[in-house]
């Protein structure tokens, strides 16, 4: 299906085409380029317009460029900057499509709200959600760009790094719902403090539609900064909210969460998931009955959702076939900040070992602290999950801290890279045990995730094909 004509993107961006086109896609990497894409020649780490050569060879149907690259001769859309272009393109995206948007933002929880949303929206309609991570100046701009106009709902992430960065994009989005999903110590390098990670966050409200709905948790020491921002048509998540959290419950790999609204109770299942994940589900029903959905339909879909690989995904390891010895990976390695880790090793407390089977921790480096990032590192030291921890191996300089605070009881191996422990991954862990990977994504704990599930082997086949 088209996605764009030439036509409709020249008026969109103003630029000028060399040549008639149509693209079912835009894609701005010509390694996951697919036949029929726009490819967009933005400038990053490497300038987009040396690929656009390739991109044009791997099937592009046109380029996004400033310039006609030298001996390209395909359709291109010229315009004055890239970005500038693409923006524009996402904005008229969002103008022409019938879909009613949802933006997402939060210091933690983002993309697996995001998910959670697209499993729970798709039992109402046709659902577009931002690919991966999507949530910067170009992510939130590709997901618009890329919006089917005829689609239901869709779902845009919203993130920052620094101050200023979510209002443009908000702005651009223009949700008819916004949802915080919490409030925690991330990026504090570029904010003095939580409240002014709260003010940053709430600005995701600066893009709300007139008749736009706020979102956010009832349950927050900055709540009132997110509810003095929010408009007049607002729903509160969590203990005390108008989507208000009243039982949860992990039992054979699940969590069970129960919520009251409006005299109602609502039961959500989140399987292969643990207990920091019934915020995020709390307040996608938020979002269901701000876009008045039927909440029990709502409740019943989210139970389809599962944690991706990275956040915290939980897995069986076969170690030995022989025997059917096993052991629990929890992969949570995608990225990690103290409200996130804290709820890491609370699932990790709540998984039960095999028999002769250990509770481990693997922890990489939490990024993007700021000064405080020592004593954050060692008040992990203090988390009560630890008690029933066996051993906790630390990677990288920053939990270099939490390993000397460490009883000397539960120190495992302190480690200045993840590299250090993947040639080590046969002994890390013994049948029974279950083992927790978490770190911020810089700290490459990824990498020991990949080393303990190669010691995984896979079931013959039965020859019989019963």
């Amino acid at each position: 299906m088209v996605l764009w004509t030439g036509t409709e993107a020249e008026t969109a961006t103003g630029g000028a085409a060399t040549a008639p086109f149509s693209v079912t896609g835009i894609s701005i990497d010509t390694r996951s380029l697919q036949p029929g894409d726009l490819f967009v020649a933005l400038k990053a780490a490497r300038d987009g317009h040396d690929f656009v050569a390739q991109a044009f060879e791997n099937g592009a149907a046109a380029a996004l460029v400033s310039h006609v690259p030298p001996g390209v001769s395909g359709p291109c859309l010229v315009v004055d900057d890239v970005l500038r272009g693409l923006t524009a393109l996402g904005e008229a995206g969002r103008a022409r499509t019938r879909a009613r948007v949802i933006g997402v933002t939060g210091s933690v929880g983002k993309t697996s709200t995001k998910e959670m949303l697209r499993a729970m929206l798709d039992a109402f309609g046709s659902v577009h959600a931002a690919e991966a991570s999507f949530n910067n100046h170009w992510g939130v701009p590709i997901t618009l760009a890329r919006l089917p106009r005829d689609t239901d709902f869709a779902v845009v992430e919203i993130g920052m790094n620094h101050p200023g960065e979510i209002a443009p994009l908000a702005r651009l989005a223009r949700p008819d719902v916004a949802m915080i999903t919490t409030v925690a110590p991330a990026h504090l390098e570029a904010f003095e403090s939580l409240e002014g990670i709260a003010r940053e966050k709430s600005d995701i409200y600066l893009g709300l539609q007139d008749h736009g709905t706020a979102v956010f948790p009832n349950d927050l020491d900055v709540t009132p900064i997110l509810e003095s921002a929010a408009p007049r048509a607002r729903i509160s998540f969590g203990e005390g909210g108008e989507v208000c959290l009243t039982s949860m419950r992990q039992a054979n790999g699940a969590t069970v969460v129960s919520a009251r609204v409006e005299g109602q109770t609502y039961h959500i299942r989140l399987a292969d998931a643990g207990a920091h994940f019934a915020r995020n589900a709390l307040g996608c029903l938020a979002v269901a009955k701000a876009l008045d959905l039927d909440l029990a339909l709502a409740a019943q879909a989210l139970g389809r959702w599962r944690p991706p690989a990275g956040r915290g995904k939980r897995e069986s390891l076969l170690l030995d076939p022989a025997t059917d010895a096993r052991a629990v990976l929890i992969d949570d390695a995608f990225n990690a900040n103290p409200a996130s880790l804290a709820a890491a090793l609370d699932v990790l407390a709540a998984t039960d070992p095999g028999p002769g089977g250990r509770r481990i921790a693997i922890l990489g480096d939490m990024l993007e602290l700021g000064p405080d990032e020592v004593a954050l590192h060692q008040a992990v030291a203090r988390h009560p999950a630890l008690t029933v921890t066996a051993v906790v191996h630390c990677v990288g300089p920053r939990m270099a801290h939490l390993w000397q605070a460490l009883p000397e009881s539960k120190r495992g191996r302190c480690v200045p890279r993840a590299e250090d422990l993947v040639d080590r991954a046969h002994h890390l862990l013994h049948p029974g045990d279950v083992v927790l990977v978490k770190g911020s994504k810089g700290s490459y704990v990824s990498r020991v995730v990949d080393a303990l599930r190669h010691l995984s082997h896979s079931m013959p086949e039965d020859p019989t094909g019963e």
